[in-house]
């Protein structure tokens, strides 16, 4: 590549039900990663402000300005007590739970008429990557309806213009336990280094896909 290879790297901020996004840190981490593997690569992260309106004003903003050849999203899914490899974007609002800022969807769906949108065949290469570090991944068909599948959609869509990355991947992360609260019995305890440590095998092997993309479009 006659240019830098650019990653960027999203999650999300406090939203209603959730004081504390451990996206936040798993993120700051990331993008902090110094390896010899990613000498000649650029990495950029953004944390969203959990509305929809953010995500409409900020997704493409971000591509404008930054250019990255891959996003690798993440998002807390508060229920869930495993990593989550989402392989697609339903075409589905929740028009019951607020955003950040209260508001709440009219509509249901994200366009009307519109199937269900892949990632692509390259999450499972993420998700035998990050299930390599020990920690318990699974793929997952339904990343909700919630803010975390609103950019997965806007973020697929991306993908599908000229000017856009050609890859993207969304990972729901489980919550971190914190002192003096109970997990599940029976729930195993992700803690945030295991959760680096996933991330960082997920981004290593995203790293391999965009230059194998970028070397096919050049």
């Amino acid at each position: 590549m006659s240019e830098p290879l650019r990653i960027l790297l999203t999650g999300f901020g406090p939203f209603p039900g959730a004081p504390s996004n451990p996206t936040m840190p798993l993120v700051q981490r990331l993008s902090a990663l110094r390896r010899p593997a990613l000498d000649d690569v650029e990495i950029s992260s953004h944390i969203f402000h959990v509305t929809y309106s953010t995500v409409d004003r900020e997704l493409p903003a971000l591509i404008a300005e930054r250019r990255p050849h891959a996003l690798l999203m993440f998002g807390l899914a508060g229920r869930t007590s495993y990593l989550r490899i989402e392989t697609r974007a339903r075409n589905a609002v929740t028009t019951t739970f607020p955003d950040a800022d209260r508001q709440i969807a009219r509509k249901g769906v994200i366009v009307p008429g519109a199937h269900p949108m892949p990632f692509g065949p390259h999450m499972g290469r993420l998700l035998r990557a990050a299930r390599a570090t020990g920690i318990d991944a699974r793929a997952s068909r339904d990343a909700g309806s919630y803010l975390c599948n609103y950019l997965s959609w806007r973020a697929i869509e991306a993908t599908k213009t000229a000017d856009g990355p050609r890859i993207a991947a969304f990972i729901h992360i489980p919550p971190l336990p914190r002192a003096g609260t109970a997990l599940p019995q029976g729930s195993p305890r992700i803690t945030l280094e295991a959760l680096v440590d996933a991330g960082e095998a997920m981004l290593m092997e995203l790293v391999k896909l965009a230059r194998q993309a970028s070397s096919r479009a050049s």
